[in-house]
C-alpha cells in the first residue's frame, strides 16, 4: 500500500520534511531548562509567577514522596486535577521516578473515577478535592497535602528511556468503555519537536493554556512543550473566556491550541477587542470556514487548522505556521493541513480497506509514524483491530486533493443516510455557521418514516438574536444553500450544545435526548 509523501511545493515555505526520531525525553529536556535558566518563568498562574527552579523543587518533593511509598518504574500515578501548577509538578515528579502518568478528567463522578483507576491499576491518586468514599487506591494526595510535602533527602531520580511509557491517556469511549492509549516518551518528545519546527515555537513565546491538561492537547503542546522548550505556560484553573483574554494580554501570550468551541466562546465574550495570540491553532473538531473568518475579523489572528488524536499524541496533520489552508470546493471543509514530518497518511476506501482511495475520493484516514501510540492498555485484541496494514484506522472520513492537502469530511459513525443519500453533519453545520444568529450548531440524523433518516439541527443562538429568529428561518437559510436531501428538516433551539471537557460537541448526547423525546 502506498502512502502520502510531502508535496514539493512546501519547500517554498522552508518546512522540514523529516525530523530525527532519536530524541531526548521531556524530563531530560526539562532538567536542561532548569540548569540553563532556573529563574526564568515556567508557569504564569493567574497573576502568580512560578520559575523553573520552583517547579523543579515541587516536582522533587513529590518524587521523594513517591520513593518513600515505593513507587517506581512503570507504576501508575493518576492526576485528577484542574489546570493548576500542581499538575505540572506532579507529572515531572512522577517521571523522575519512571512512573506512568494517568491524567483524568476532573469532572469525573465516582463511577467514572472508579473505572479509570481500576482499569489503569493506579496506585497513587493526586486530586484537587477529596475523592468520594468509594474510591480505593493505595495512596491519595490532595493538593493541600501536595503543597506541604517536605524536601526530598536523597536523589530519587531513576533512568527513563524514550521507549518507556509516559502516559496512559483515556479515549472518550464513544464505543464501549474508554480505552487507555499507551503514549511513549518518544511519542511526546517527537511531537514537541514538531511544534518547535513547524509551528515555530521557541524563545520569546508564551503558551496560553486554553485546553484542559488531562487531554492530549493540554499534555503535549501545553505542558510538554513548555517543559521541554523552556517556555512559560499560562494557566488559570479551568477555561473562562474573560480570564483567558485578560491573561493573554497581561502575559503577552503568543501561542495556543484549542478546540473551536473555545474560540467561539472568546468571540462571544463582550468587551473591547485586542489583538490576540499570534500563533493560533484549532484542533479536536472540524473548523467551519465561516468561523475562521469571523475570528480573524474580530481578533486579527488567523486560526491555523491542526488535526490529531489521542493515539497520535496530538498532531498528525497541521497547516504550517504562516500558511493558509484551502477550502475544499466540493465538501466545503477547511483543510486540516498536511501530514507532519515522518507521518505517513493514507485514505482507505470505505468499501474495501485494502484499496487506497483516489484523489478526491472520501475514505477512512489511516496513519503511521513516530507520533503513533503502540496500542491500548491491557487490550491486545482491540489494539490489533485498530490497525490495518500497519496504519492506525482513525474512524475519520477524509479526502486528499491533488496538491496533498487533507480534509476531514466527518466521523464514519456520524454519517446520516437520508433517502439513500449520504449526508455528513459537518457540511450542514458549516452552512449553519454562515447565519449571523448562530453561536453554536450540531447536526445529527433522526428516524424518518419516509426517508429512513432525516437531518436535525440543534442551534444555540447569539444573545442579540435570541427572540428574533425562528426555526423556519434557519431551515429556509440552509435550503437556499444546499441540496434538498442535506438541509435540516428539523431545528431545535438550545441554550448550548453539550460538549466534552476538551470542547468537542457531543452528538451522542443529542441522540440520547432525541431518543428520549421520541
Amino acid at each position: 500500500m502506498s502512502s502520502y509523501a510531502l508535496k514539493p511545493w512546501l519547500n517554498l515555505y522552508q518546512i522540514p520534511h523529516t525530523l530525527p526520531e532519536d530524541v531526548i525525553t521531556v524530563i531530560e529536556g526539562f532538567e536542561q531548562c532548569v540548569r540553563r535558566a532556573p529563574e526564568s518563568p515556567a508557569i504564569y498562574y493567574f497573576d502568580e509567577v512560578i520559575s523553573f527552579a520552583q517547579l523543579d523543587a515541587r516536582a522533587k518533593r513529590f518524587a521523594g514522596q513517591l520513593a518513600a511509598w515505593g513507587i517506581g518504574k512503570g507504576d501508575r500515578v493518576a492526576l485528577w486535577i484542574q489546570n493548576d501548577p500542581q499538575f505540572a509538578a506532579a507529572q515531572v515528579g512522577a517521571w523522575m521516578r519512571g512512573a506512568i502518568v494517568v491524567p483524568l478528567n476532573p469532572m469525573f463522578k465516582a463511577k467514572e473515577l472508579e473505572f479509570h483507576l481500576a482499569d489503569s491499576g493506579a496506585v497513587v491518586l493526586v486530586c484537587g478535592k477529596t475523592p468520594p468514599p468509594s474510591i480505593v487506591v493505595d495512596h491519595i494526595l490532595t493538593l493541600a497535602a501536595f503543597d506541604a510535602l517536605p524536601p526530598s533527602s536523597s536523589d530519587v531520580r531513576v533512568p527513563v528511556s524514550a521507549d518507556d511509557t509516559a502516559y496512559l491517556v483515556y479515549t472518550s469511549g464513544t464505543t464501549g468503555n474508554p480505552k487507555g492509549a499507551i503514549i511513549l516518551h518518544r511519542n511526546v518528545a517527537f511531537n514537541v519537536e514538531v511544534f518547535r519546527q513547524w509551528m515555530r515555537l521557541g524563545p520569546g513565546d508564551v503558551i496560553l493554556g486554553l485546553a484542559p491538561l488531562f487531554h492530549v492537547t493540554g499534555l503535549v503542546p501545553q505542558l510538554a512543550a513548555s517543559a521541554m522548550l523552556g517556555l512559560p505556560l499560562v494557566l488559570f484553573h479551568r477555561f473562562n473566556a474573560a480570564e483567558a483574554l485578560r491573561l493573554a494580554a497581561k502575559w503577552r501570550a503568543t501561542f495556543c491550541v484549542a478546540a473551536i468551541t473555545a474560540y467561539i466562546a472568546l468571540m462571544n465574550e463582550p468587551g473591547e477587542r485586542q489583538p490576540f495570540v499570534a500563533k493560533c491553532y484549532s484542533g479536536g473538531a472540524p473548523v467551519a470556514p465561516s468561523l475562521s473568518k469571523r475570528f480573524e475579523a474580530q481578533f486579527g489572528t488567523y486560526i491555523h487548522n491542526i488535526y490529531g488524536l489521542t493515539e497520535s499524541t496530538s498532531p498528525s496533520h497541521a497547516t504550517p505556521m504562516g500558511v493558509r489552508g484551502p477550502v475544499d470546493p466540493t465538501s466545503g471543509a477547511l483543510s486540516i493541513g498536511v501530514p507532519i514530518p515522518n507521518c505517513e497518511a493514507v485514505i482507505l476506501s470505505l468499501e474495501d480497506p485494502d484499496r487506497e482511495a483516489a484523489i478526491g475520493e472520501a475514505g477512512e484516514l489511516g496513519l503511521r509514524g513516530p507520533m503513533m501510540f503502540p496500542g491500548y492498555w491491557n487490550r491486545p485484541e482491540e489494539s490489533a483491530k485498530a490497525f490495518h496494514g500497519g496504519f492506525f484506522r482513525t474512524g475519520d472520513v477524509a479526502i486528499m486533493d491533488e496538491l496533498g492537502w487533507f480534509y476531514i469530511v466527518d466521523r464514519k459513525k456520524d454519517m446520516i443516510v437520508a433517502s439513500g443519500f449520504k449526508v455528513w453533519p459537518r457540511e450542514v453545520e458549516d452552512v449553519l455557521y454562515q447565519h449571523p444568529a448562530v453561536r453554536e450548531a450540531a447536526v445529527i440524523g433522526v428516524p424518518d418514516e419516509y426517508r429512513g433518516e432525516t437531518v436535525k439541527a440543534y442551534v444555540a443562538l447569539r444573545e442579540d438574536y435570541a427572540s428574533r429568529v425562528t426555526d423556519a428561518e434557519i431551515i429556509h437559510f440552509c435550503k437556499d444553500r444546499m441540496a434538498a436531501y442535506k438541509y435540516p428538516r428539523q431545528v431545535e433551539f438550545v441554550d448550548q450544545i453539550p460538549k466534552t471537557a476538551s470542547g468537542k460537541f457531543m452528538r451522542r448526547a443529542l441522540r440520547t435526548v432525541t431518543s428520549a423525546h421520541s
